[in-house]
Formats: C-alpha cells, sequence, structure tokens
C-alpha cells in the first residue's frame, strides 16, 4: 500500500518516516519530489565487477553542468530518507524523463531501516544540463506486511553509505 500525501506527512511529523531536509510544498499526493544533490562521479576506464570502480567526483555549480550520453554518472539525493515501518521506492518521473535522462536505471527499493541519502545511477540520451537542487524524482513508501527487519540491524553491504557509493561486488568475487 502506497502512502498517501496526508500519510507522509503524518509519518515524517511523528517520526516514522525521515526526510531531511524535508519541505512540506515536495509532498505530492501520493510520493515526495526528491532533488538532484550537489555531487556527481563520473565513471572512467573499464568497468569490472571485479575490482572497484574508476571515478572522478565534481562538485556541480550552480551554472549547471552537462551531461554526456555513454557516461555514466552516480549522482546523490539532496536529502537523506528513511524509515524503520515503511519501505521506500525512488525513481525518476516525468520532468526529467523526457529531458532524456535515466534518473535512476537500477536498485529502486529502499528497505525497511535503510536510511541513506540515495546513489543515483544517471545517463542520458543527448546532452543535458542538470543542476543542483533541482527536482530530479519521486519517492514513495509502502507498508510492509509481516514481521520485518531493519537493514541497518542486519549489517547489509549498504548500510554505510554516506551518498555517493561505487559498485561493492567486488567484495563479494575477491
Amino acid at each position: 500500500m502506497i502512502l498517501t500525501r496526508e500519510a507522509i506527512t503524518a509519518a515524517v511529523a511523528c517520526g516514522d518516516i525521515v526526510i531531511e531536509p524535508f519541505d512540506p510544498a515536495r509532498v505530492s499526493p501520493n510520493a515526495y519530489d526528491w532533488c538532484l544533490g550537489d555531487r556527481i562521479r563520473r565513471c572512467v576506464g573499464e568497468l569490472d565487477a571485479a575490482r572497484p570502480t574508476a571515478y572522478e567526483e565534481l562538485t556541480i555549480p550552480a551554472s549547471g553542468m552537462l551531461l554526456e550520453p555513454g557516461e555514466l554518472y552516480l549522482g546523490v539525493t539532496r536529502e537523506r530518507t528513511g524509515s524503520e515501518r515503511y519501505a521506500q521506492l525512488i525513481n525518476g518521473d516525468h520532468t526529467v524523463g523526457a529531458l532524456g535522462i535515466w534518473v535512476h536505471v537500477s536498485a529502486p527499493l529502499g528497505h525497511q531501516g535503510h536510511a541513506i541519502a540515495w546513489t543515483l545511477e544517471i545517463q542520458v540520451v543527448r546532452p543535458v544540463r542538470v543542476y543542483p537542487g533541482m527536482t530530479f524524482g519521486k519517492i514513495v513508501f509502502l507498508s510492509a506486511l509481516g514481521s520485518s527487519l531493519s537493514y541497518q540491524r542486519q549489517g547489509r553491504k549498504y548500510t554505510r553509505t554516506q551518498g555517493i557509493d561505487i559498485s561493492r561486488l567486488y567484495q563479494e568475487l575477491s
């Protein structure tokens, strides 16, 4: 079950959902409109699942940054979101999709107890300029059925994410 605007707002007010920073004007009928953060990593060289990804980290200036097709960018949400009670799904929306930006290529699920600034897997179809703080997608909150175990308490691979995170698959393969 997806939470409505009223349910999201109430859950934030009582602490069941964390959105930092929170702007009530960004709550839509069934989601929260999140923003692109001010940092981005451009993956460089050959990608190899058995090795850490090489990248250059850049700050997105207020004047914007031109993203190019054929590149893999890892961005970060401005907001940190999480909940011990609700699962989360993050995605882009029409506002950026209509610009040819694929915002979050995979891994849209935020488990209960996973409180993070989201790493975004960004690709573009044509050159497009992006700006820090621009609306970049939506996050929905879902009620979970059955008993749950907090993602943080399980010691999972990405529990200590502080922002942009490269693939950690190499840890399993080494």
